[in-house]
């Protein structure tokens, strides 16, 4: 295999560094799945190692999907015995074969985000926990915290029992793991969590796994939290065949336990690594690169790199400032479809990208009006529909008897004469019994209380269900969906039903066979967990079909990884993009600024930019300054556009100023943040600097009259616009003109 015609030489190295640690540092659109998917096809038809040997894990199906496509174009089906998959899949398949050991059973459920919301409420209510003082949306937070960072329930009761609060949590949490294994049961956390712990406890199962996986690649690298890193650790063996691939600048998942140092401090974990960097860009037109650039180049935390092409510079990037969300709303409409008539682009050219999902409310009307088709990536998903919940639980209850949260979801759907208190009292018995719900149900005869009605209603729902499972083995899961819509009587309810949504959910329904039949064309393991797995582990750019014919809106967090000729990059307040956390916060202002870096590199050919002057938010009227990131553009790379030029060139024209103010005093407190909004916008009262451009550099020292000494850690724009970032050691992070601030270098 040619490598070095096929790649530039940055990849061409890295694609040829086989043996010890590597750390590839991959630019925004640097072709790191290039990269990726050659390096595999050297590995195995150069180098002659057995695909089943190497081990390559993502963050998202869609791009599982992608690689294995690619890699079996390049040696055909030989990856077939390659574990390319997310993180959460592999460690599934780890735990089907292994999990006995840790006393589940093999075919054990997963719980979605609902099935997991539905047991915390149960905890609760037997715990006597007021949902006013605890919400079950702060309890499962919690939770998923303290298992991403290998916390179990047991250590979390103890670190918090001098917390009134916490304490509490801790005691859901006890009883909600307990459950969970009462019901043969893990939750989306404990996939990692679970595997974490088998490798920790059982070293021949560590041993067979590192002896399997001599080379482990890890994508997106950045974005993980303290349980992938610790599981990516435990395999790897003794040669450290551990391939890392990420860019720092792209860390945008904090939020959700992704931790920046693990790709920053790689090389203190693993003492002999290479550090490739990719900073060839194959995506953006020049002058889009180059905002990327200077707006990320304000961050302190992160590796030195920058984004290089050799395409155009092409369009400038359009700001517009509107009047309101509305206008707002109305400008993006129009530009899609001016674009459309003058530059003949097509709807599926344009995305939409804000901060947060409630921002398409507007932006929805306007393209109505306009009729631009468009789909909205992060709505309600289709597995998240009532009717296919409820087909999906029968189907967990028959791949697994002991899974109580689905039993109690769907025992009187349809309606069947089993009421809430009838399965109350059944529970009290499973519970006094420490029995699951199914089995009790099946000695309904003997439990005392119950209505004769009841217990005939019961007794005909178990027949059903017993009826299910003894032919499940021997149905595809298409015929076994298509036999519980008949024998449970959902479908025929559907059909009597005189209500319009009734029939789109009877299509639903049969969208819902049609995805098994391609399930079962698709997959080697035909098996109705294998369908159950899949199901529970997709997520919502893995249903973003890409040739669809409709322009997409969605967070920016939920762009990442993807690409548009043209992007709406709206919102772009402070208070918003930032929102007012980041604003007061030095690290959630720097993963802010990674957002936004990840914003302006999903554009391939033109960049707009927008805000509002007023807007709705939660039901009142805001008035916000344009984003500082905004501000943070060089002005010979961006243009105003839009009817009112004139009001927005004033805008223009003071924005980095009044950034510059609203940054320092965010980031400051009492007395000294007042000066420092004063300083950096007015200075009028104290002697400006009189340094040379050409001496300011980053990781230089500098004095300032007010602040004491600091190091330079950003720098951006240039001559009279040069925009300092300086981390002072008494005073904290300020942003301040070079031509206003009253500083010498040191």
């Amino acid at each position: 295999m040619d490598l070095k015609s096929l790649l530039n030489k940055e990849q061409y190295e890295a694609a040829s560094t086989i043996n010890g640690p590597l750390l590839i540092l991959a630019g925004a659109g640097s072709g790191k799945t290039r990269v990726l998917t050659y390096r595999i096809a050297h590995m195995i038809e150069d180098l002659n190692i057995y695909p089943s040997q190497i081990l390559a894990i993502t963050f998202t199906n869609k791009a599982a999907g992608e690689m294995k496509e690619r890699i079996q174009g390049l040696v055909g089906d030989v990856a077939d015995s390659m574990w390319i998959s997310t993180f959460h899949s592999s460690c599934v398949r780890i735990l089907r074969r292994e999990i006995d050991k840790l006393g589940y059973n093999k075919n054990f459920t997963i719980y979605d985000s609902y099935d997991a919301k539905t047991l915390v409420k149960q905890c609760m209510k037997e715990l006597n926990i007021n949902d006013k003082d605890l919400t079950d949306g702060e309890i499962i937070g919690k939770i998923s915290s303290a298992k991403n960072d290998l916390i179990s329930s047991e250590k979390f009761k103890k670190e918090n029992q001098g917390d009134f609060r916490k304490n509490k949590i801790a005691d859901i949490y006890m009883l909600y793991q307990k459950k969970l294994k009462a019901s043969n049961s893990l939750d989306f956390d404990d996939l990692i969590f679970m595997t974490v712990k088998l490798l920790n406890d059982f070293q021949e199962v560590r041993d067979f796994y590192r002896r399997k996986f001599r080379y482990i690649m890890v994508d997106e690298y950045q974005d993980t939290n303290r349980a992938q890193y610790e599981l990516v650790k435990l395999l790897v063996g003794e040669e450290e065949n551990i391939c890392v691939v990420g860019d720092d600048d792209q860390c945008i998942y904090q939020w959700r336990g992704a931790d920046i140092r693990n790709i920053l401090d790689f090389e203190k974990d693993y003492k002999k690594t290479k550090v490739i960097k990719l900073e060839q860009n194959y995506r953006s037109k020049g002058n889009i690169l180059k905002a990327a650039n200077m707006v990320i180049k304000n961050n302190a935390q992160r590796k030195e790199k920058v984004l290089r092409t050799d395409s155009e510079e092409g369009e400038k990037i359009r700001i517009y400032r509107a009047f309101s969300d509305i206008d707002e709303g109305n400008f993006v409409a129009g530009e899609i479809k001016r674009l459309m008539k003058e530059e003949n682009k097509t709807y599926k050219d344009f995305a939409v990208l804000y901060r947060m999902n409630s921002q398409s409310r507007i932006l929805e009307e306007s393209f109505r009006k306009s009729d631009i088709p468009y789909k909205i990536v992060g709505g309600l998903k289709f597995y998240d529909r009532k009717e296919i919940k409820d087909i999906m639980a029968y189907l967990k209850l028959i791949n697994n008897p002991l899974d109580d949260i689905s039993l109690r979801r769907i025992i009187n759907e349809p309606k069947r004469s089993i009421g809430d208190a009838t399965v109350a009292k059944v529970q009290d018995v499973a519970n006094e019994a420490e029995d699951c719900l199914y089995n009790t149900l099946l000695d309904v005869d003997i439990i005392p209380g119950l209505s004769t009605k009841a217990i005939n209603s019961i007794n005909k729902f178990t027949g059903i269900i017993n009826a299910l499972m003894s032919r499940a083995d021997d149905m595809t899961v298409s015929q076994l969906i298509l036999d519980v819509l008949d024998q449970t009587g959902y479908m025929e309810m559907l059909k009597k039903s005189n209500a319009i949504e009734d029939e789109s959910r009877i299509e639903n329904l049969k969208e819902l066979v049609s995805d098994a039949v391609e399930f079962e064309k698709g997959s080697d393991d035909k098996s109705l967990s294998a369908f159950l797995e899949k199901v529970t582990l997709v997520s919502d750019i893995d249903n973003l079909e890409e040739k669809e014919e409709t322009s997409v809106m969605m967070t920016v967090h939920s762009a990442k990884g993807l690409e548009f000729p043209v992007v709406f990059l709206v919102g772009m307040e402070n208070g918003i993009f930032p929102s007012m956390n980041a604003l007061n916060s030095f690290n959630e202002m720097e993963e802010a600024r990674r957002l936004c870096y990840v914003a302006i590199t999903r554009a391939k050919e033109k960049l707009y930019v927008t805000s509002a002057e007023t807007r709705r938010v939660f039901g009142r009227t805001v008035c916000y300054e344009p984003s500082d990131f905004i501000g943070e553009i060089p002005v010979g790379l961006k243009e105003l556009v839009g009817g009112e030029k004139s009001r927005a060139v004033n805008t223009f024209k003071s924005q980095r100023r009044e950034s510059v103010a609203s940054y320092s005093s965010s980031f400051n407190r009492g007395t000294q943040s007042s000066v420092g909004a004063m300083m950096t916008s007015k200075e009028t009262n104290v002697s400006k600097s009189s340094v040379n451009t050409s001496e300011v550099t980053q990781g230089r020292k500098v004095k300032h009259a007010s602040f004491g000494i600091g190091t330079i850690v950003g720098i951006s724009g240039s001559g009279s616009d040069m925009l300092l970032t300086v981390a002072f050691d008494n005073q904290g992070i300020k942003k301040l003109m070079l031509n206003k601030a009253p500083i010498e270098l040191i």
